[in-house]
């Protein structure tokens, strides 16, 4: 039971969740709103519809307005003369399923066939291939991330239900000329025959958009395809990142975090701690660094260092590291060097404290050894683990999916941190045999009281010294 419960929620956390909350809150792998001073960027989904995409197209042509199109391949199929003409027309199309049905209800390789076909309707109109895809509602799914590596996933920064006929014109404008402003990303729909559309609301549509390119217009503001405005956003972000980081450096300050990534974490730690309730993982006594269950292992015959073995089915203790600890750490001083620092030292005693913990007790008498998987695992070998790498596979790419995830989210830089050491952080498992364990740490006694040293004081001799031995051996974790 317990081990249906936990795939359950694994594929709920993985399949829907993380990439929901990641995608909406942090724009990983998708793009959904622009950094510009005066381009605002227009999509279109469901089309291409006969009688009103030829209409729209007439009305952007009159404003010199550039667009995207997400087009159905089912819809595409049956009209590649308005797909040509949308490409004659400095336009861009955008994949959407070849039907509008929600990836959550289909499997990944019926998704993949889904945007092959598409791609391939859009390849024999225009003889060009799309690099752009929109999943139908915007619904992110895992195997939208780990499957789609040659696409860019749009979201949007506003949609105005315009897919409902009794919105009306009036209103329609109205929501719209709120959204007019540079950097935005508007969904719209040129199309009303999907499910839960009114045919003829696309007709509203043209009246309120003709109202808005009006209007910003005459703010000199340009109406643009994703493309551009991908490019100009990038361009805009480097520039600021660059003042911001000139600025900080003569200061001596640090980043402060925004409140959207400040929610992000709580909710983030939220799940954590439901994940923690629902599968009895417990804390080390002590204020460890990390929390640890008793649990059987399932996967390949693990080969450790010491020659000792864990087989499938063997009882391990799996070993989660204390996020919300590693959160405050590297919040309160900005640096993986110093995080690395606090988990050398931390796991330096908290080992020992497991040790204590579990002498005598019987729930751990047929455990096989530690176990876990961290891509803070450089230099481990110097706590008695071996190193192994993760089997290729769905695990293994879920795996390191979440954790770039996580370090996106508990990290002030994780972004950065991901692009450039991509190569570097690579999940691998961690595991210690029993005998080796009972050996290195049975008898150490279990010491409480260290905290990171804050460099911005003083330091005492023994801290100093403490401070420069924890820091030598925090640079082989750090990657």
């Amino acid at each position: 039971m317990e081990s249906l419960l936990l795939l359950g929620f694994y594929i709920l956390t993985f399949y829907a969740f993380l990439p929901g909350l990641i995608s909406r809150i942090f724009g990983f792998r998708v793009f959904k709103r622009g950094k510009a001073e005066r381009e605002i960027a227009l999509t279109f989904d469901d089309g291409p519809d006969p009688i009103y995409t030829p209409k729209l197209l007439d009305l952007l042509a009159r404003y010199d307005a550039k667009a995207t199109f997400f087009v159905v391949g089912a819809n595409a199929e049956r009209h590649p003369e308005i797909l040509r003409r949308m490409i004659d027309e400095g336009h861009i199309i955008g994949i959407h399923n070849y039907v509008h049905k929600t990836n959550w209800f289909m499997r990944p390789a019926t998704v993949k066939r889904q945007i092959h076909q598409t791609s391939e309707v859009i390849r024999k109109a225009t003889g060009t291939r799309s690099f752009y895809y929109r999943p139908p509602w915007g619904i992110v799914n895992l195997f939208d991330f780990s499957n789609l590596g040659h696409l860019q996933i749009i979201l949007w920064s506003a949609m105005f239900n315009d897919w409902r006929k009794r919105v009306g014109v009036k209103r329609l404008t109205k929501r719209m000329m709120k959204k007019l402003r540079p950097g935005e990303v508007l969904l719209l729909h040129d199309c009303g025959t999907t499910f839960g559309a009114d045919h003829d609301a696309p007709a509203h549509m043209l009246e309120a958009l003709e109202h808005y390119l009006q209007e910003g217009a005459k703010r000199g503001y340009r109406f643009v395809q994703i493309e551009e405005m991908i490019e100009v956003s990038d361009q805009r972000r480097a520039r600021h990142a660059e003042r911001l980081r000139t600025q900080l450096e003569s200061r001596g300050a640090r980043p402060r975090m925004g409140l959207l990534k400040r929610a992000a974490v709580a909710l983030w730690l939220t799940w954590e701690r439901i994940f923690q309730w629902v599968f009895r993982v417990k804390p080390v006594q002590g204020d460890a660094v990390f929390h640890y269950r008793i649990r059987k292992y399932h996967g390949p015959q693990l080969r450790l260092d010491d020659g000792e073995t864990i087989r499938d089915g063997d009882e391990v203790v799996e070993l989660h590291f204390d996020n919300r600890k590693l959160f405050e750490t590297v919040a309160s001083s900005g640096s993986v060097m110093r995080m690395a620092i606090y988990v050398v030292r931390e796991v330096g005693k908290a080992l020992p404290k497991l040790a204590a913990e579990m002498a005598g007790k019987p729930e751990f008498r047929e455990v096989r050894g530690l176990y876990g998987i961290s891509m803070i695992n450089r230099g481990s070998q110097s706590f008695g683990f071996s190193t192994i790498d993760l089997p290729p596979g769905l695990f293994s790419r879920m795996t390191r999916l979440y954790l770039k995830l996580l370090l996106r989210v508990l990290h002030p830089g994780g972004n950065q941190r991901v692009r450039e050491k991509k190569e570097t952080l690579i999940p691998r498992i961690i595991a210690m045999s029993m005998p080796e364990f009972r050996r290195r740490y049975a008898a150490v006694p279990a010491e409480t009281g260290w905290k990171l040293p804050d460099k911005r004081a003083p330091l005492k001799q023994e801290q100093q010294e403490e401070y420069e031995a924890s820091e030598k051996a925090a640079r082989e974790l750090v990657p």
